[in-house]
């Protein structure tokens, strides 16, 4: 399971320029930056920290290993991430990083003073990599940071260390958030300084009355050790949160007056409104479906809305990129106007569309004006009243920059070269006068290059992706397909057949679903048709492998395409799923007796759903981490698109597969983690009783303590891949007939 993010993740590729390799996944994390003035960029290399500068892209070390080695050690930091201030005249280093939930968070930061060469380390009195979000103030004298869930200012001058919370416990969380906020709400960093550097506003969570999960490790010691998690499931309360201001001479804290039951709904977004001392902070109700904007005062607390919306089903929080303090580590507000006016993101009028809006009380202005979804926004140009955002208006599989007038006036405009159909994404400077441009589709390899911006030229010709297709492009392996079913749905698909396929043949289908509203599978980029768990190529051994996006998916296909699976979770995608296979059950090439299906997370529930609704289809069935309860998932993704079940918990047994348990008739893998914090392994074992319960036989696999990926431990992935492999050979073989 998954949070819904519109956009597709990038893989990672690679930028061609000047000979400079550049891994796109690494700038997105943090060790590729824009320089202020948009005309270089810095990244960590080998020799150190460098800056390139365009459109030469000359060369030189910035910040070398021994101005990055501290005094008394003979090896630089390894640093995974580096801030530069505004007045580019301090770097924050990140380093000796740990992970927390998903990404590494934790770690220990340094300062390095460019002017004197000092090399200054930060919380030396706090734990060993227990420092997350450390944050430079704006006038760069002090450092603001969270540690065991406090907050704490350091000034640099003295390394005086002020604790700006001090009641921080595992379950009252300051500055940082539990693990359901983070998990669906993208909420990490939890603080903001004030323009004037005086002030820090923060999230509390009051986890105190969320139950208690607890997993069991029965292997690292001779006796087992419980490992408890708070997590909200369905139906149960949400953790409290609120919003404080702290102030830094004093360290009181006003907390910020916002209407309505604090455990009945969340406050997602949070920021000073630039160039004033005011709040803008986001609330949604526990439903998601009514979302208010309150501009706060941090004096006194007082808050007023001054925007709001609603919607019959649920109201996305927009994820925007903010690659100044790392992937997904803050989630800020667009601002136009320096601060009157937001870039807001709604469905109302049933696309996806980027709004104008006011904090003033003037009218809102539309922006991306079409019957087409905007997916993500890269540059705001205020000179030339420009907008540029990604959207994909003819192919939902794909994604495009386009541009248009930012007052609303404009027509869409394709900034992306037509030449080249596929996946794009962008990195555009702070000026807008360079970006990185990344491309891919099924049957060219993924690569990058530096681009000038907006004209959209390599700043070499001979490296620019168009010049060299003919060393990227490889023989088309994937085949695009769009499949329309019995109820007029039309899916977009995709299909490898066998290498040497025989169309008087007939083949074995496999089937790849996710299905639910968190992710797309059918996307035209590098990798589309792979199967990352097989060992071998499945075209070469005769299977035929497709996999189809239902209604519900997050494609850009307007709001009634991804919310008719409103309280349908389990309904309406397993009904297009198989619809859909029906269908393809009518291609002469394919041999109906020889049908599998397999998926992880969302696609493991929708594997078993597929197998246990529809068992006349589906022969073979592999089930990774799924979860077969809706009810055991947690309260912010399920209630999302599920509803209450406390007001509709009809609809939370037509989703659940274990409710179809006893349809089973095919062969049935099951694969989980018992380490798994997200999809927990309580799932399986409520199936396993389930199945038993009616003599189903079928096959498990436990992999002790893995989380949800499955992948820790010596030869966890190649074990897997070889049971996933030899499983599917055997129950639905492979070849022509």
């Amino acid at each position: 399971m998954r949070i819904f993010k519109f956009k597709r993740a990038f893989k990672s590729v690679l930028v061609v320029a000047f000979f400079v390799f550049i891994s796109v996944k690494s700038y997105s994390q943090g060790s590729f930056k824009w320089s202020n003035d948009g005309n270089s960029y810095y990244k960590i290399q080998s020799e150190g920290i460098v800056q390139y500068t365009l459109p030469t892209n000359d060369y030189k070390i910035l910040f070398s290993k021994e101005q990055l080695t501290p005094a008394g050690s003979k090896t630089p930091l390894n640093v995974s991430y580096f801030d530069i201030s505004d007045d580019e005249q301090k770097v924050l280093l990140f380093t000796n990083t740990k992970r927390v939930w998903r990404i590494n968070t934790r770690g220990d930061y340094w300062v390095l003073n460019i002017a004197s060469g000092k090399l200054q380390q930060l919380g030396v009195n706090l734990p060993e990599s227990s420092l997350m979000f450390a944050k430079l103030s704006p006038d760069g004298t002090q450092v603001a940071y969270v540690s065991g869930n406090n907050i704490y200012v350091e000034d640099l001058s003295s390394s005086k260390v002020k604790a700006l919370t001090t009641d921080g416990t595992s379950t009252l969380i300051n500055g940082t958030f539990d693990w359901v906020y983070e998990e669906e709400f993208y909420c990490r960093d939890g603080f903001r300084w004030s323009p004037d550097s005086k002030s820090i506003a923060y999230w509390q969570i009051d986890a105190s009355k969320t139950k208690t999960f607890y997993m069991v490790n029965n292997t690292d010691s001779i006796y087992s050790k419980i490992i408890p998690i708070e997590y909200p499931k369905t139906g149960e309360t949400p953790s409290a949160c609120k919003v404080g201001v702290v102030t830094i001479d004093d360290a009181k804290t006003t907390w910020m007056q916002i209407p309505g039951d604090a455990r009945q709904h969340y406050l997602v977004r949070m920021e000073f409104i630039p160039s004033t001392k005011k709040l803008l902070i986001q609330q949604l109700n526990r439903k998601q479906n009514h979302s208010k904007l309150f501009i706060a005062e941090p004096n006194t607390g007082t808050s007023k809305v001054i925007y709001e919306e609603k919607d019959a089903a649920w109201i996305n929080v927009h994820v925007q990129e903010n690659l100044k303090y790392g992937v997904y580590f803050t989630n800020n507000f667009n601002w136009l106007n320096n601060g009157d006016n937001i870039l807001w993101v709604t469905e109302k009028d049933g696309w996806r569309h980027l709004y104008n809006v006011s904090l003033t009380g003037n009218k809102e202005q539309l922006i991306t004006n079409g019957a087409y979804d905007f997916i993500d926004l890269k540059n705001i140009d205020y000179k030339n009243n420009q907008v540029y955002f990604m959207a994909s208006p003819d192919n939902a599989t794909q994604n495009y920059l386009y541009k248009t007038k930012l007052n609303g006036k404009g027509s869409l405009e394709l900034v992306s070269p037509k030449t080249l159909k596929g996946t794009h994404d962008y990195n555009v400077s702070p000026t807008g006068t360079f970006a990185t441009h990344s491309f891919s589709n099924n049957f060219t390899k993924a690569a990058a290059e530096l681009i000038s911006f907006p004209n959209h030229k390599p700043i070499n010709e001979a490296y620019g992706i168009e010049a060299n297709l003919d060393k990227l492009e490889e023989a088309k392996k994937v085949e695009f397909i769009k499949v329309t079913t019995v109820d007029g749905v039309e899916m977009d698909g995709w299909m490898v057949k066998p290498t040497n396929f025989d169309a008087t043949k007939k083949y074995p289908v496999v089937f790849y679903v996710y299905s639910e509203p968190g992710s797309t599978t059918v996307t035209d980029e590098y990798g589309a048709g792979n199967n990352r768990n097989y060992i071998g190529n499945m075209a070469d051994d005769g299977y035929i492998y497709i996999s189809l996006d239902n209604r519900g998916t997050p494609a850009p296909k307007g709001r009634a395409w991804r919310k008719s699976i409103y309280r349908k979770i389990g309904q309406v995608n397993i009904h297009d799923q198989a619809m859909a296979a029906k269908e393809i059950l009518k291609w002469d090439f394919v041999d109906p007796e020889r049908i599998a299906v397999w998926g992880w997370s969302g696609g493991g529930s929708a594997t078993l759903n597929l197998m246990f609704q529809y068992p006349e289809i589906y022969k073979t069935g592999i089930s990774v981490a799924p979860l077969t309860n809706l009810l055991t998932y947690d309260n912010v993704y399920q209630e999302r698109f599920m509803g209450l079940p406390q007001e509709n918990m009809n609809d939370y047994l037509k989703g659940s597969p274990i409710t179809y348990a006893k349809n089973l008739s095919g062969n049935l893998l099951l694969i989980h983690g018992t380490g798994d914090d997200n999809v927990h392994y309580q799932n399986t074992e409520l199936l396993i009783n389930e199945l038993v319960k009616y003599n189903k036989q079928f096959q498990l696999m436990s992999y002790p303590n893995r989380t949800h990926g499955i992948r820790e431990g010596e030869g966890t992935t190649k074990h897997l891949n070889t049971l996933f492999t030899n499983y599917l050979k055997m129950y639905c073989p492979p070849g022509g007939k």
